[in-house]
């Protein structure tokens, strides 16, 4: 039987190298994105690849979508064999200016709805006895960095989440691990980079070079096909003995 897989966030950054890698291993995709052409984007993907899909605008920030992502999911594929909460937004400011709605907004999005939505399909993984969960946490998921409480706060938050779930997976041959990368080019990280320069008063490069990939030991960011590369395989029935874990993708950052 074919395959399914759903990608929250999947219409840019790693989300979208992971969406990549599964549909050129036959997977049929559930995209998931805000990106204004991202029906267009599946739809590219899906035909260069030959595969069904479906895609879901769905804002995680609310139940209401995220459940009819879900139902829209089943009534057309009737499965869900891997999942992967990938979606995250990030937000930088010392705590005491820390706004409140952002704080609500980043742990909704980067926690809770990863969450709901595992909830969601729960029941149809322990039917099928498989299920693949895998949580893009963050090197962050692990250790902190200033300015960043609620990223930090939502990560670390992500990788007890999937090590609880691991635990009441193992009897339904359900594993749940979460990959923790370093700094990787992304949109996020793009957005990350204008917020830093403020905060710290820094040049472009400077925020570059200084915050960023000096806590990386090979000075480079990590690509985002390395973190899908990593997604596929803890996807395999290979990886069934790996779950609850937590790995690092992250050039070292954790080594110093």
């Amino acid at each position: 039987m074919t395959k399914t897989a759903l990608i929250t966030g999947s219409t840019s950054g790693i989300g979208l190298a992971i969406a990549k890698n599964f549909a050129a291993k036959g997977y049929q995709i559930i995209f998931n994105g805000l990106e204004p052409d991202g029906d267009k984007i599946a739809g590219n993907i899906a035909q260069q690849f030959g595969i069904k899909h479906h895609f879901s605008p769905c804002n995680l920030l609310y139940p209401d979508q995220i459940e009819k992502m879900v139902k829209e999911t089943l009534d057309k594929f009737s499965h869900v064999d891997v999942l992967i909460n990938n979606a995250g937004i990030q937000f930088v400011s010392p705590v005491q200016d820390f706004p409140l709605e952002k704080w609500n907004a980043i742990i909704n999005i980067n926690l809770t709805a990863a969450f709901i939505v595992t909830k969601a399909l729960w029941p149809a993984m322990q039917q099928n006895k498989f299920g693949r969960i895998i949580n893009i946490s963050s090197a962050h998921g692990l250790v902190a960095s200033e300015f960043k409480s609620a990223y930090v706060a939502s990560k670390h938050g992500l990788i007890g989440f999937t090590k609880t779930i691991a635990l009441e997976g193992a009897p339904y041959n359900i594993t749940a691990n979460a990959i923790c990368p370093g700094y990787v080019h992304t949109p996020i990280v793009e957005n990350q980079i204008n917020d830093q320069m403020k905060v710290h008063n820094m040049t472009r490069e400077e925020v570059i070079e200084k915050i960023m990939l000096s806590k990386q030991a090979i000075k480079e960011f990590i690509p985002v096909e390395t973190i899908a590369l990593t997604a596929a395989f803890l996807a395999t029935e290979e990886a069934a003995c790996i779950t609850g874990t937590s790995i690092p993708v992250e050039g070292g950052w954790l080594a110093q």
